[in-house]
């Protein structure tokens, strides 16, 4: 397990990065226009409720660091669970872990993804750099096409394996853009494609959370059998506001979350 937040999540930057280039180039825009630090109000992880990748396998590693245990949130048409944690200091982004409940899947997606979670060494599960050391297991492009077919989350993550599935600017910590419409906006300009499965904008202050998303990057993966250019991952952005107490409102809205899953959609 990681000794402190920041290396982590540096590692964890530079292996997204790798694969999404364009939230290289989103970042460094901002970076330019702003006379602040770019902050990350959260990143996501994916996985599948088997052992011993299940959810709780991966909250070790920020549990380990001080993080606690946030909402829960079910997404059921797409058979998943998700719970959200964070750190005793607002400062340090908060994380996002959804698994995908496989029994409720077919059997044939089933047999799959128990074949390919038995390709993983119990011990990696464990190891400091799990959170961002990809696939595990041997996937052709078909059996991808297969999953993809049934479930885009399932796909994606035979693909992909464990790494950040996005990184999350803070729109409350810039200095010049203050709302989501803004962002999307400046992203448009620049020829970045936004999410707009349920509209461009996700959520309203009055869920105390706004959020917005490009669609994610296409990029080569690696099968077995041939190179495919699919997608990887995607950028997003988030103003949250006070709650009823004044303070800013730390969780996530379910139904905005469901939307920002398909950043990942071909």
């Amino acid at each position: 397990m990681h000794s402190d937040v920041d290396t982590l999540f540096r590692a964890l930057w530079e292996d997204y990065r790798a694969v999404t280039p364009s939230a290289d180039r989103i970042h460094g825009l901002l970076a330019e226009r702003e006379n602040t630090t770019i902050v990350n109000d959260h990143i996501a992880l994916r996985t599948f409720n088997l052992a011993p990748v299940g959810l709780d396998a991966l909250a070790a590693h920020f549990l380990a660091l001080g993080y606690q245990p946030g909402g829960e949130y079910h997404f059921e048409a797409k058979k998943l669970y998700a719970r959200h944690y964070e750190h005793p200091d607002p400062e340090v982004p908060k994380v996002f872990i959804s698994e995908l409940l496989v029994e409720q899947c077919s059997d044939q997606l089933q047999a799959v993804v128990q074949g390919l979670v038995d390709q993983i060494d119990p011990k990696r599960v464990q190891a400091d750099d799990f959170l961002y050391s990809g696939r595990h297991w041997n996937l052709d492009y078909s059996t991808y096409r297969q999953l993809l077919e049934e479930s885009e989350y399932a796909g994606w993550l035979a693909a992909w394996g464990y790494r950040a599935n996005h990184f999350t600017v803070s729109i409350n910590h810039l200095d010049t853009i203050h709302s989501v419409p803004d962002i999307n906006t400046l992203l448009k300009e620049q020829g970045f494609s936004v999410n707009a499965s349920g509209g461009e904008v996700k959520g309203s202050p009055q869920d105390c959370l706004e959020q917005s998303s490009t669609m994610a990057d296409r990029v080569t993966a690696h099968f077995t059998d041939q190179d495919a250019v699919i997608p990887s991952c995607f950028y997003e952005f988030a103003k949250r506001y006070p709650m009823a107490n004044g303070k800013l409102y730390s969780g996530f809205v379910a139904a905005s979350a469901d939307r920002i899953f398909e950043s990942t959609h071909s």
